[in-house]
């Protein structure tokens, strides 16, 4: 991320308390409670085999996920909904649809940049479509997101990170993960402007989704490892709020040091999840 940071991380231990933050592999409950990532609220398939397959897996319903251990929609160039099999199902571990809750499996390093603060890096070659690692950290609700947010000073890195799922019914479903205070290794991912890494949110055990970031081309080995803030990786602005330029009613947009050929100069921005003139629910005037 583009911040500074107190220490480095063990990226293989379970969990390690630092000056800065506890480090946990898994999201975990936000100090609101509202949500549960651990939660299992999905019924489990009956596969009798080792490993589902489609369209005999419910799990599958939508089609398979990955091939080789790699997701399709990496090469296919657009993700649909992701479903992993979970802790009820009858398929074994060495289902070819448990992928993402098997967790960190790359050599990976967190590394100082030059001037975007800690970054991380891979030490070994990444296929195009790997799972790389979760933007893990407390699941919030609306109101403690935007509590967080607006104690905020201009001055302070923002983690929180907010996963806009859209739809057919024309809803959307908000997924809010903070790694500030409890997370893994995604927190020290930086943004780029032409980013290696694309987020797809993956489903295990309930609708609370998992972060997940998958390899978007071949990825050399000392490589950076970065995703775009805004998401738009295989998807187009959904709203000018993401990246117009701000006024000073909005705050100061934090430069970007990405240094790719069409770097836009500044980190996205959306508007909705920083101090307004009308405050969240519950906050106080």
């Amino acid at each position: 991320m583009q911040h500074s940071c107190l220490c480095l991380l063990s990226l293989m231990a379970g969990e390690i308390t630092t000056a800065s933050a506890k480090y946990s592999p898994d999201s975990v409950a936000g100090a609101d409670g509202e949500v549960d990532p651990t939660e299992v609220s999905f019924p489990g398939c009956s596969c009798p085999s080792g490993s589902c397959l489609p369209p005999a897996c419910s799990c599958l319903r939508h089609g398979a996920n990955y091939s080789d251990s790699r997701l399709r929609a990496a090469q296919e160039g657009s993700s649909g909904p992701v479903f992993e099999c979970n802790a009820l199902c009858r398929c074994g571990e060495s289902c070819q649809n448990r992928l993402v809750q098997r967790g960190l499996q790359l050599r990976l390093e967190v590394f100082r940049t030059e001037r975007k603060g800690w970054g991380l890096r891979t030490l070994q070659h990444i296929a195009q479509g790997s799972f790389v690692c979760e933007y893990a950290g407390e699941v919030l609700g609306f109101q403690e997101a935007c509590r967080r947010v607006q104690a905020q000073t201009p001055q302070d890195s923002n983690y929180l990170i907010v996963v806009r799922e859209h739809l057919h019914s024309g809803g959307v479903l908000e997924t809010f993960v903070d790694p500030s205070q409890v997370g893994n290794v995604g927190r020290f991912l930086n943004h780029s402007c032409e980013p290696n890494l694309f987020m797809v949110p993956v489903r295990v055990d309930s609708m609370v989704p998992r972060l997940a970031l998958f390899a978007a081309t071949e990825i050399a080995a000392g490589e950076e490892l970065s995703y775009d803030y805004s998401g738009r990786f295989h998807n187009p602005p959904s709203s000018d709020r993401e990246q117009k330029p701000s006024g000073e009613a909005e705050g100061p947009r934090k430069p970007c040091y990405c240094g790719s050929p069409t770097c836009a100069s500044f980190l996205p921005w959306d508007s909705s999840l920083f101090p307004t003139p009308e405050p969240c629910p519950g906050s106080s005037p």
